[in-house]
């Protein structure tokens, strides 16, 4: 099989190979563990995969041989259109594990689909019927047309702009509804999604470009660099994805209407309330510190804080009540969000546990870890948030076993 090796295909090639081996990770993980989200990041990355052919066999000789001409024409590699969709469902998918494709879901995947039978069936038109590629410009692949680029780029731009409102939302919620917020929060997944976003304007850019002589002589080098880019954030989020299965975030069931549900209500004001209005405040009052005293009980008696994974719904149902109240009680009561309720225990409990004999032969990581941080940055931000200090600062050197 024709291919000439250099640093132009090379490189692509390396990606390329890369991003198609986690593709299949994927799949199998997905087949092992029944993760909707891992099946959906395979087949994100398998059309990643397949958007990097043209161009790193373009570079390997294929444009200028046949048939290698020919099959670039004839297969339709480029399915950008399926690019929006998969991103907006696999940040849904991971952030609600329950979520499926289902019923008007499904109407998201018909452009790409369309797309995907009228290139089949042109293709097998010409190679049957007409033997050889008619119809449209021969000396253009159809995968590259204007539209098409144009059309590709306006759905990621959309998809991108859902999918970021959608983590948003997801990370405001970890905050009020679990423990690890700052793991949940998947900063990767914010980190990719704005870098794509980025990324996913260029190829406009290069169009607009293109009608200057200069960007034209430069019409087969200058998209490269855009697919190398491409290449890189992509392999990025593959990594990334791939090591999110170390967070619980099974135990997050998020959907965008229940954070309108933790949003504290406005305080009424006491001066134009009406007597009805006093007496449902003043009742709400007393099942908030009710909550307050219970939950209390709870964290110092049988030490919740100390499991790295705990979350707003599992103390609401040992309280018998439900998150929405838990929450406005810890806000109004606490001032504190439930992320930050917790983590504060945590810090108390470090501070207790350094005075204490049994613990003097560990260090300071393993005693956070035990109190229930789960990463070292994390510890460091919430002790620094309530004593003030860093953990070094605060404590005398003799106290700390590094």
């Amino acid at each position: 099989m024709l291919f000439d090796f250099s640093l132009y295909s090379c490189l692509l090639l390396i990606f390329f190979f890369h991003i198609l081996i986690y593709s299949f990770l994927f799949f199998y993980r997905a087949s092992q563990q029944e993760k909707f989200a891992d099946r959906l990041m395979g087949w994100f990355l398998l059309v990643a995969a397949l958007l990097l052919v043209p161009f790193m066999v373009g570079f390997a000789g294929w444009y200028d041989n046949q048939p290698y001409r020919d099959i670039l024409f004839f297969v339709p590699f480029v399915h950008s259109l399926f690019i929006g969709p998969l991103l907006y469902f696999y940040t849904k998918s991971i952030s609600n594990y329950s979520f499926r494709i289902k019923g008007i879901d499904f109407l998201h995947l018909l452009p790409g689909c369309l797309y995907l039978v009228v290139n089949v069936a042109i293709s097998l038109m010409y190679v049957i019927v007409f033997k050889r590629y008619n119809l449209t410009n021969e000396y253009k692949d159809p995968d590259f047309a204007d539209w098409y680029t144009v059309l590709s780029m306006v759905s990621i731009l959309t998809y991108l702009f859902l999918s970021i409102r959608y983590y948003n939302q997801f990370k405001a919620y970890t905050s009020l509804a679990t423990s690890f917020a700052e793991q949940a929060s998947l900063k990767w997944l914010r980190n990719f999604l704005y870098a794509f976003s980025l990324l996913s304007i260029l190829p406009v850019v290069r169009l607009i470009l293109s009608n200057f002589d200069f960007f034209e002589r430069m019409r087969y080098f200058g998209p490269w660099y855009y697919y190398l880019g491409f290449a890189i954030v992509v392999y990025y989020i593959a990594i990334n994805a791939f090591q999110a299965a170390q967070i619980p975030l099974h135990k997050i069931q998020f959907n965008p209407q229940l954070l309108h549900g933790f949003e504290l209500d406005n305080q009424t004001n006491q001066k134009d309330a009406t007597p009805s209005e006093i007496r449902i405040s003043s009742s709400n009052d007393e099942k908030e510190i009710a909550l307050k005293n219970a939950l209390k009980v709870l964290m110092e008696n049988e030490l919740l804080f100390e499991r790295s994974d705990l979350t707003l719904n599992e103390v609401a149902k040992k309280l018998n009540t439900n998150s929405v109240l838990l929450s406005r009680a810890v806000n109004q009561q606490f001032k504190l969000n439930f992320n930050d309720y917790v983590n504060q225990y945590r810090v108390h409990a470090v501070i207790e546990r350094l005075s204490m004999p049994e613990f003097k032969n560990q260090t300071l990581l393993a005693i956070a870890f035990d109190a229930g941080f789960n990463s070292k940055a994390t510890f460091n931000r919430a002790f620094k948030k309530f004593t003030g200090k860093n953990p070094k600062d605060f404590l005398s050197p003799e106290s700390i076993k590094l």
